[in-house]
Parts: structure tokens; C-alpha cells; sequence
């Protein structure tokens, strides 16, 4: 045996000898030839044996992408994780082995997409799927170093969704057309994601008991079929949202004048087609920003955004935060506070204070 692996237990060799070797010498770096033809790296932190990880990024990309679509993840996920893999990652990094990309690689290919003058929430977005790729890695013992761990990217700086207050929302509301009203006030008022409003029936919506059962979403992509629903992202997206008065009446017109049955779309084209979201953007904005310099106009604003106004008219109403959580749908209540803790200025504090003092007004 020649090289550095010629020194070893079966060759033991004396205390000059040792002092003169360097120890990087000591423990082997390279592949190691073993029976039947077998290579494995050595550790040499760890001294020990592991398989070497011989795909390149391009391939554990396709297998990250295939293990997302097997587990049922939410269509707009695997879309994000493809369309990151193609644009960015494996242009830069496709071709470099797992187990030889370095912590450095992935810094600079993060620096020059700064450089390139990428929004910090691209650049995070774009990293997820190779930050999925070394968790499967490091699960399967096909890498010992993460190097997707301990990068300096920019700060991601949300910023914050317009939101109306309730006055202003009646207003919106009354300035829409009448096909129209019933679907942005379900927005305001009871919560609904885009999706869950594309893919809502009558049979989900009990307006006796005025409540809506929030049991499907309908996906956006363009792959999806047409009307195709899935289910909502997580556990608590399937929910039940109250219906409050001011929004029952509003749905009860709607289904007096389109005259659908149960089994049909609330807000659809038809009773099967889902209503188009920039077509319905485009008649709002006409409503909101007439022509006309000598009608009112209304600062615009999304669905999605109407959604967060309900959140802000909870917070408001003096909901707490389990119970907004409950009725947006969210996974945790961590979500909520981060999403809406700017909303309560103070609200916290003060119950706390309150407790206090009432506490020592009872020792004095």
C-alpha cells in the first residue's frame, strides 16, 4: 500500500516516526478500495464510513419534487419548489455533486442573486428547494454537512396589506355591481381565500344556522384542471366561518337571484365554472375608479386584502387571538401573531396591567 494509508495499526510506527508525520496524514482523505470493489469516503471528523452521495444536484431536485407530489403537498408548493429548481438553481448549480456544493457556493450564488437585484424574499424562496434537498440528504447519511445552514442573506421585510376599516368597507361594497357584491363581501366578512371563495357551493353554506363549511380550495395553476378542487393546505384550513348579519343578507339576495341549488358554485360563472380572478379584479376596479372624474372613486384593494380586514375588524371587535386563529384558518397561532401582532397595539399589555393592579388593590 502506497501514500498516507500505508501508515496504520498493521504498520505501527515509532514515536520519531510519528512526531515527523503530520496528522492530517494519519487519517485517510481520498476514497478507500475495499472488498468487492466498494468506495466509501471516510469522515474524518466523525472517523467514520459513509456512503459517497453521487448525484448531482439536478437529479435530487427531481427526487425532491417527486417526494413532494407523493406526500399531497399543496400544488402552489411543488410549483414554487419546479419553478425555482429551473429558473435559478440548476442553471448555477445543477451540475456540482451533492455531496462537493460547499457552504461558500451556496453564499455567492445567494450574494449574486442580491447582486442581480432580487427581493430578499426571491432570494429565501429560491433556497428552499436546496435546503430540501440536504434534509433528505443528511436523513439518508449521503452528506455529514449541510451547507445550506449558517448563510448571511438579506432581510426579508414584509410589507404590510392595505387594509380598510369597516366603514370603508361598506363603501367598497356598495359601490360594486350587484353579481359582484355578494363575493367580495364573503371576502370582508367571513374570511375566505381566493380559492376557498372559487371552489365554495351552496351545500357548504348553511344559512339558517349562518355558517360557511370551508371544505375545499380550488388551485390557480395553470396545470390544474378546470374546476378541479383539493383540499385545503393544512388541518385547520378545513373550518367552519360565522356568517355575521351584515353578510347574511347579502347572501341571501345572491341566492334569490341566481336560483342555483345546493350542488352549485355560490360565486361561480355557471353553476360548474369557477368565476374568473382577473376578470372579477377588472369590474372592481372599473366600479372603485370610474371614469367619470365626478363620481366617487375608492382606493382599491384585493380579496385577499379583504380578508385581512376582517382580522383587523376581529382584533377590533376585541376577539382573542384562538379565535381569530380558528376562523382565518391558520395552521398556528404563532401565524397569527406574526401576521396581525401589529394590530394590537397595547391590547396585551393593558389586560396585563389590569390584572396587576386589581391584584394589589386586593393586598392593600
Amino acid at each position: 500500500m502506497k501514500g498516507p494509508l500505508a501508515i496504520s495499526a498493521a504498520q505501527p510506527t515509532t514515536g520519531d516516526e510519528r512526531s515527523r508525520t503530520p496528522y492530517s496524514l494519519l487519517l485517510p482523505t481520498r476514497p478507500v478500495k475495499r472488498a468487492g470493489g466498494l468506495t466509501r469516503l471516510v469522515d474524518r471528523r466523525a472517523r467514520r464510513l459513509r456512503p459517497p452521495a453521487r448525484a448531482g444536484c439536478e437529479r435530487a431536485g427531481r427526487r425532491v419534487h417527486e417526494g413532494l407530489a407523493n406526500r399531497d403537498a399543496k400544488p402552489s408548493a411543488i410549483r414554487g419548489y419546479e419553478r425555482s429548481l429551473r429558473l435559478r438553481l440548476l442553471p448555477e448549480l445543477g451540475h456540482l455533486r451533492v455531496s462537493t456544493l460547499r457552504r461558500r457556493d451556496v453564499q455567492d450564488f445567494a450574494d449574486r442573486l442580491y447582486a442581480k437585484g432580487l427581493d430578499p424574499s426571491t432570494i429565501k424562496n429560491t433556497l428552499n428547494p436546496l435546503q430540501a434537498i440536504y434534509r433528505r440528504a443528511l436523513s439518508r447519511d449521503e452528506v455529514a454537512i449541510n451547507p445550506t445552514t449558517g448563510l448571511e442573506l438579506p432581510a426579508v421585510r414584509g410589507t404590510r396589506e392595505r387594509i380598510a376599516s369597516p366603514a370603508e368597507a361598506a363603501d367598497l361594497l356598495a359601490a360594486l355591481p350587484d353579481d359582484d357584491r355578494a363575493l367580495w363581501a364573503t371576502a370582508f366578512y367571513a374570511g375566505l381565500r381566493r380559492g376557498e371563495l372559487r371552489a365554495l357551493k351552496w351545500s357548504d353554506v348553511d344559512l339558517k344556522g349562518r355558517m360557511i363549511r370551508v371544505e375545499r380550495t380550488l388551485d390557480d395553476g395553470e396545470r390544474a384542471k378546470p374546476g378541479e378542487t383539493i383540499a385545503p393546505k393544512t388541518k385547520a384550513g378545513r373550518r367552519r366561518a360565522p356568517v355575521p348579519k351584515v353578510l347574511h343578507g347579502v347572501l341571501v339576495a345572491h341566492k334569490l337571484r341566481t336560483g342555483r341549488d345546493d350542488g352549485a358554485l355560490v360565486f361561480g360563472r355557471t353553476a360548474t365554472a369557477p368565476f374568473i380572478p382577473s376578470t372579477v379584479r377588472r369590474r372592481a376596479l372599473a366600479a372603485w375608479e370610474p371614469r367619470d372624474c365626478e363620481e366617487k372613486r375608492h382606493e382599491p384593494i384585493g380579496l385577499h386584502e379583504a380578508r385581512h380586514t376582517l382580522a383587523s375588524t376581529m382584533i377590533a371587535a376585541g376577539a382573542d387571538l384562538k379565535t381569530l386563529s380558528t376562523c382565518m384558518g391558520h395552521s398556528s397561532i404563532t401565524i397569527t401573531i406574526d401576521r396581525y401582532g401589529h394590530l394590537l397595539p397595547g391590547s396585551e399589555e393593558a389586560a396585563a396591567a389590569a390584572k396587576l393592579d386589581a391584584y394589589l388593590e386586593r393586598l392593600a
